[in-house]
């Protein structure tokens, strides 16, 4: 099976090397391209699995997107590939749907990476901005969470999958779901990045 990656990208030589990109993955087919916020409201009618998107567009940036999408419950999946590096732009990206962040800057690889990553239920994030990220959050005293779940929850900011958390943790693939779902309840959310967007809003890592 292939999954379907549309790109919203205005710049056109980035835009092209993305296509490149995705035609060239055995595991990705290409789905639509859009220059605009405006032209990718196309994907309620044709959604794609996954959708890279970069923030600054002509006209709606690429966050008003996501969350218009979002609002809709277009099931596709973001991906935000940016310049940007500032810490609003990331927390708003992630409280408004993102799966993940990465910076441009990253490898062909890289990118490919986190597309697999958001496939298999992964938040991945370039390194400097789950740096940013993490260094955002001061521990909260009066968490819910516990400690575990405290733990979980940072591995999930740095953008690991069930599988790497497991690992890290010497703990079943299992348990680090049932802690995850023991997170989400805690925190009201239902998404791994609207835990990490509550996270950062609260201080709870």
């Amino acid at each position: 099976m292939k999954y379907v990656v549309s790109i919203i990208e205005d710049n056109i030589p980035f835009q092209e090397a993305l296509q490149l990109l995705v035609s060239g993955c055995e595991e990705f087919s290409l789905g639509g391209v859009y220059g605009s916020a405006e032209a990718a409201m196309d994907l309620l009618e044709h959604p794609a699995d996954i959708a890279i998107v970069d923030i600054q567009l002509p006209g709606k940036t690429g966050i008003d997107l996501i969350r218009q999408l979002r609002l809709q419950h277009c099931p596709t999946q973001f991906l935000v590939c940016s310049m940007h590096e500032e810490d609003d732009k990331i927390v708003s990206a992630l409280e408004n749907g993102a799966s993940g962040y990465i910076l441009k800057d990253g490898s062909a690889n890289d990118i490919r990476q986190a597309l697999l990553d958001v496939i298999k239920g992964g938040a991945p994030m370039s390194s400097k901005i789950a740096r940013l990220v993490i260094d955002n959050f001061h521990v909260n005293p009066n968490s819910p969470l516990t400690k575990r779940e405290t733990e979980i929850l940072q591995l999930i900011a740095e953008g690991k999958t069930y599988t790497q958390i497991s690992e890290e943790l010497f703990i079943s693939k299992e348990t680090s779901k049932t802690h995850i779902k023991n997170i989400y309840s805690k925190l009201q959310v239902k998404s791994k990045s609207e835990a990490i967007a509550k996270a950062n809003l609260e201080k709870l890592i």
